[in-house]
């Protein structure tokens, strides 16, 4: 799915105190004392803005695009977009592909992804929950978060069952949030007020006829999952997959991230095989959010789940 641009920043003008400014095409220089003191500062810079822009547009469904098209999406005349990608293919964060006006996303790109991803207390606190509840399952296991429309997997448990190998995500696989259970999860905070803003038209993309059509049926969908405290998806979003998901959350109470098992078949089973994978994983993302130091209420649903 095609990722949104959710990295354009809007410009602040300069107040009367902001201090003197000179200004070109890509650079802003400042002495205003807010630089200096890390404070906020009103100042950007638009070449540094454009090429951070170029790299979001970029995703697994387009992952080869053109200067032209670059500099139609970004808003900027094609001689600058072309030094931009210059700039940052001499960098290591673009390369050529298909003909000299044409790039993809360098291996220093996937270098800062995974400085990221080993810098979040997600995955330092995730990944052995991850490999025990994976070892207890005996099935695949995996965290995700939410980028605005997509859910991310950032880590991962991969089961040891030839029998499941067939079941295989990569750290940094996105999928479209409102047609997996996983997002459904993810977005259990977000009012409809918040939902609309993130889904304005009128009709979802629909992946299968279990895809929520609009806005008020994936907010019923979530307001259900969050009620329930947990989420089972069978064959729901691929054929031949079934998932349970419980939300993590941290010291507020908001959900943070998702935490799933997943299940090589259709379906997963009737309730002697459904019940104590749902346990199994309610009681992981509890773990997980404990080491958030969230407290659970006593009327949680993941809590109530994970006794059962």
């Amino acid at each position: 799915m095609a990722r949104e641009n959710t990295t354009g920043v809007g410009r602040r003008a300069a107040g009367p105190q902001a201090g003197r400014a000179s200004v070109n095409e890509d650079t802003v220089v400042t002495d205003s004392p807010d630089e200096e003191s890390g404070g906020s500062s009103t100042y950007l810079v638009p070449g540094l803005e454009r090429g951070l822009r170029i790299l979001s547009e970029f995703s697994a469904r387009e992952p080869v695009l053109g200067a032209p098209e670059l500099s139609k999406r970004i808003g900027i005349p094609r001689t600058t977009t072309f030094r931009l990608l210059q700039t940052l293919e001499a960098l290591g964060f673009l390369e050529r592909a298909n003909g000299d006006r044409h790039f993809r996303l360098g291996v220093a790109v996937l270098r800062l992804g995974f400085e990221y991803l080993s810098s979040l207390e997600l995955t330092d606190f995730g990944t052995p929950i991850l490999e025990r509840l994976r070892d207890q399952t005996g099935l695949s296991t995996h965290l995700l978060i939410r980028d605005e429309r997509d859910v991310v997997f950032v880590a991962k448990a991969q089961t040891h069952d030839p029998m499941f190998s067939s079941v295989k995500v990569h750290v940094g696989t996105r999928l479209p949030a409102h047609a997996t259970v996983h997002g459904q999860v993810l977005m259990g905070d977000l009012t409809l007020t918040q939902l609309r803003e993130l889904y304005p038209e009128s009709q979802l993309e629909r992946f299968t006829d279990r895809t929520p059509a609009t806005v008020d049926e994936l907010y019923e969908r979530i307001r259900e999952t969050a009620v329930q405290g947990y989420a089972v998806s069978e064959a729901s979003f691929e054929r031949g997959i079934s998932v349970v998901s419980a939300p993590v959350r941290d010291q507020s109470g908001k959900v943070v991230a998702a935490l799933t098992a997943t299940v090589p078949r259709s379906d997963i089973g009737g309730d002697e095989e459904r019940a104590p994978l749902v346990a199994m994983v309610c009681s992981a993302a509890l773990d997980l959010s404990a080491r958030l130091n969230y407290r659970p209420a006593a009327d949680d649903p993941t809590l109530a789940q994970s006794r059962r």
